[in-house]
């Protein structure tokens, strides 16, 4: 039997502790409804926050009172609620506007030479969170007794909420011993470890955490987390072969989180997932970890099966709770045009995305891209966040970059989207706008138009050259057009799981031209 890992870390509190893990990564709360109130919404969510600082210094120790009173004078600073306000006069969301405000100080601190102002980034942290929960109506839970916390840092106010009479202890990946944090384990003799490194663990797994010697000890099989080389979206999905013998991959389109559980490693990957059916309001759009959360985790599910997330595509017809009333937005702004207009939604998700690449084969789709220019754009400001990650420590890597093909335009120029990693093809808005249908239209205009898509599918996969190409649209799911999509060149299929076994049955008796196998 395979030895418990001991993992080196550093002492910011004695003691020994053990107990089952507590992911903080991995909020359990609910989305909350999108945000909106203007200046009013943030001015009461800060006197909620500050309302529910209050309560928490009720009985404090002198230590725990003095770090309370500077969350709290950073709340009723007049210089945080001056900067708030110019980035919403500029157009900004309320929520995005507080973000950005808290994330500049934040950026500020870690800058810092000093240890000790470092470790103040995690207090900014923990008010900014604090506000975002007011104002979403989604406070942050408490975790169970006795657990061993591990995150990346930890909050003061979270520490101070805590029942620790029943034990447990702290483990960061990061974290620092001149923190906050630090500062009130050791006054609490909770047993705390920090500069861990990031680690693999579940919810509920046994760990142990040693403050005397700095050491964190994993169940057998535990293990480090490095960094994963560059993706490959040809990895194996689902494969099988035409009658004639050609590989066929088949992958599984995920709209609902509730779906990832359902997800098998063994048989399938995710050739799409649409994030903005997780993403449903303003308050998700900002929130970088719920997102991480439920990025990490489809990966995890998917093991060493490739998964494709597409970004936000919102807009026109897909609005997002809480961005509908913001006066820059055009009627026919969607997809990645809205979120080059909107960047303080797009490097949200970017981050979220870089951080979960480390977690398995991660590929990134952008929606409705139109010029290719667009690619460049936002694989630079991928870049950009993913710098600032690397400033604050944390693990990320650069995904491919991928487009939606579901613009005629686009597909019928497909050889200049030279920068784009790998092409999948909308039908669904392939259809609407090369027949100039609704989107939702009827089933007979999809089926009339279905010979000019197929035309226009055929000639795209030739321009598209050597690079991995796949359809992820409706059409891709109905058996019906099959032999037209084989004849046209494509070999990876992504469709709704309910329709994967009708699909497989379908693709065994053609071959690869789309011809009926002999004796079907």
């Amino acid at each position: 039997m395979a030895e418990p890992l001991r993992l080196k870390a550093k002492s910011a509190s004695p003691g020994i502790a053990s107990g089952p893990a507590f992911l903080a990564e991995e909020p359990k709360a609910a989305s909350a409804p999108g945000t909106a109130g203007g200046y009013g919404a943030l001015e009461k969510a800060i006197d909620i926050s500050i309302g529910e600082l209050e309560r928490l210094a009720e009985g404090a120790d002198a230590e725990s009172r003095d770090i309370i009173d500077f969350q709290i004078e950073v709340l009723r600073d007049p210089s945080i609620a001056e900067a708030t306000g110019a980035r919403m006069q500029a157009d900004e969301n309320v929520v995005f506007a507080w973000v950005a405000t808290l994330d500049a100080y934040i950026d500020e601190l870690e800058a810092a030479d000093e240890e000790q102002m470092r470790a103040r980034a995690i207090d900014i942290l923990d008010i900014k969170n604090r506000v975002l929960g007011a104002l979403a109506g989604t406070p942050v839970a408490d975790f169970p007794p006795g657990s061993i916390f591990v995150g990346k840092d930890m909050e003061p106010s979270r520490f101070l909420a805590h029942d620790w009479s029943k034990g447990g202890g702290i483990a960061l990946f990061a974290g620092s011993t001149a923190g906050h944090v630090a500062l009130l384990a050791r006054a609490k003799s909770v047993p705390m470890v920090v500069g861990t490194g990031r680690f693999s663990a579940t919810d509920g797994d046994p760990v142990g955490v040693d403050g005397d010697a700095g050491a964190v000890i994993l169940k057998a099989g535990g293990m480090l987390i490095p960094l994963a080389p560059a993706g490959d979206i040809k990895a194996e999905s689902d494969e099988l072969r035409t009658a004639d013998g050609v590989p066929i991959l088949i992958s599984i389109n995920i709209n609902d989180p509730a779906e990832i559980d359902a997800l098998d490693p063994a048989t399938a990957g995710v050739g799409l997932m649409r994030s903005e059916f997780s993403v449903t309001s303003i308050a998700d759009a900002a929130n970088e970890e719920r997102q991480l959360a439920i990025y990490r985790r489809v990966l995890e599910q998917a093991g060493e099966r490739p998964v494709i997330i597409r970004m936000l595509d919102i807009g026109g017809d897909k609005p997002l709770a809480g961005l509908e009333d913001l006066p820059a937005l055009e009627p026919g702004l969607r997809g990645i045009r809205l979120l080059l207009a909107r960047p303080e939604i797009a490097r949200v998700q970017a981050r979220a995305l870089l951080r979960a690449a480390v977690f398995g084969k991660l590929s990134v789709m952008l929606p409705m891209v139109t010029f290719p220019d667009e690619i460049d754009r936002m694989r630079e400001l991928f870049r950009e966040e993913g710098e600032k990650l690397g400033r604050r420590s944390l693990l990320h890597r650069m995904p491919p970059l991928g487009m939606m093909v579901e613009v005629p335009s686009a597909a019928l120029m497909l050889e200049t989207f030279a920068s784009a990693a790998f092409f999948s093809f909308g039908t669904n808005d392939l259809t609407q706008y090369l027949a100039a249908s609704a989107r939702d239209g009827n089933e007979a205009d999809a089926g009339k138009a279905a010979p000019a898509v197929l035309r226009l599918i055929e000639q795209a996969v030739k321009l598209a050259g050597d690079k991995p190409v796949s359809i992820c649209g409706d059409m891709a799911g109905d058996p019906r057009y099959l032999p037209g999509l084989l004849a046209a060149g494509l070999r990876h299929f992504s469709v709704a799981p309910a329709r994967r076994p009708a699909i497989r049955s379908a693709i065994t008796g053609l071959n690869a031209d789309g011809t009926r196998a002999a004796g079907e």
